[in-house]
């Protein structure tokens, strides 16, 4: 099993996760956790998307100046999505431009795993560091912030031993008969 995900998390998690990928039924297990993808396929939806839950629970944080699906972002370095600061003088001040960029494999997700995502990288406006006061905005904007997490680090997992995607483009969506 990929370890790389789940490093840190306790056998009594890891090891049910282990007998469903040995028996191929990891994907199975995702799919009727979460049967639909989210419906935020274009880097426009993306970014009216995240200012909306930067609007409700974050006002007061600096605004993003680019909010993408990345192509380039390789989840295998352990990278959901991330956050960057640039910082450049402009007229004898300083200016901060904050960029959010998401892996473009969760532009094929369900919902709940892109507005975890989300949340991690809204969070990182206030908190640069990885602590429990990160963790605590986390779960302000999503609750349940910390079980999505380590369903998206299984889902990792699924990918990373040969499994397909398990939400293609639109297949969440359900439209007019």
């Amino acid at each position: 099993m990929p370890t790389a995900y789940l490093a840190g998390y306790p056998p009594n998690l890891t090891e049910p996760v282990a007998r469903l990928l040995e028996q191929g039924r990891l994907g199975e297990a995702l799919r009727k956790k979460y049967p639909e993808a989210h419906a935020v396929r274009t880097d426009r939806a993306l970014y009216d998307y995240v200012q909306d839950l930067r609007g409700e629970f974050l006002r007061n944080a600096p605004q993003p100046s680019k909010i993408v699906f990345d192509g380039k972002l390789q989840s295998v370095g352990r990278a959901l999505g991330t956050h960057t600061r640039v910082a450049r003088v402009q007229g004898g001040k300083l200016k901060t431009k904050h960029e959010i960029r998401i892996a473009a494999v969760f532009r094929e997700a369900p919902p709940e795993f892109l507005r975890m995502i989300v949340a991690h990288e809204l969070a990182h406006l206030k908190e640069a560091e990885h602590d429990k006061a990160f963790y605590q905005l986390c779960r302000r904007i999503e609750p349940d912030y910390h079980q999505l997490e380590f369903d998206l680090r299984v889902y990792l997992c699924h990918l990373a031993t040969g499994g397909e995607g398990l939400w293609p483009a639109m297949s969440g969506l359900r439209h007019p008969a």
